[in-house]
């Protein structure tokens, strides 16, 4: 397997209303490898996630996918050139059924249709086929959710907050979507406020604290940083 990064963000700053949110920031995905990025709310993670998806413009930095550098593309040719996105908020058509969300994910990513059913049993949604999608549960939702971005079978995934709205049911199946879709070979970068849950699954690690990278390694070992034990954990 290849050990050249298939996402690899250097240097991103991003500047809001005036004030900088991100201060140089690098990020990088193997393929096969889950990364996650940590942090306390207002750290940056989502700010980090939609600059990297190409929805913020950057003040610095670039975003290079697969070799080539994406730095001045919309979200939509990031999606094209392997990028998937699954932002903190909603983003499936909630008046639709799940398998009319189905059909509009296949056309949306250009890949040849198959049947809803075979398309749900991946997410353990095949039950819930005429459900729309705002009648599904937190869990239900995020997984379809995953579903739209699994659909293009992007190169890296870049997934904010994955297990948010989930019980403690639909958090292993989640965090079992994004490890074996990593273990195809796929890269998947995530960040969720549950730290034990989300490096449960990640390979490396990085932590944020006002928009800086503070601390970063395995994710084995990140947790036992200092940085992170005092600054996010609250213990000495």
């Amino acid at each position: 397997m290849s050990h050249e990064p298939v996402l690899s963000a250097t240097g991103i700053g991003v500047v809001l209303g005036g004030m900088r949110v991100l201060d140089g920031v690098d990020v990088a995905v193997r393929p096969g490898a889950v990364v996650g990025v940590l942090g306390a709310s207002g750290a940056g993670k989502s700010t980090l996630f939609r600059a990297i998806a190409g929805e913020l413009p950057l003040s610095a930095g670039r975003v290079v996918l697969s070799g080539v550098d994406v730095t001045g593309l919309p979200l939509w040719k990031r999606a094209r050139a392997g990028l998937g996105y699954v932002p903190q908020g909603p983003s499936v058509l909630l008046d639709l059924s799940v398998s009319e969300n189905i059909s509009t994910f296949e056309r949306a990513a250009r890949v040849a249709p198959r049947t809803a059913q075979e398309r749900a049993q991946a997410v353990e949604l095949e039950q819930h086929l005429d459900v729309r999608a705002r009648d599904l549960s937190g869990g239900e939702r995020r997984r379809l959710e995953l579903l739209r971005a699994f659909i293009g079978d992007p190169a890296v995934l870049v997934c904010d907050e994955p297990f948010a709205a989930g019980d403690p049911v639909h958090v292993r199946a989640l965090a079992a979507l994004l490890r074996a879709h990593a273990d195809r070979g796929r890269g998947v970068l995530i960040a969720d406020h549950r730290m034990h849950d989300a490096l449960s699954i990640c390979d490396d690690a990085l932590f944020l604290s006002e928009g800086r990278v503070i601390a970063s390694g395995p994710a084995a070992q990140i947790a036992d940083h200092p940085a992170v034990r005092g600054g996010y954990l609250g213990v000495a």
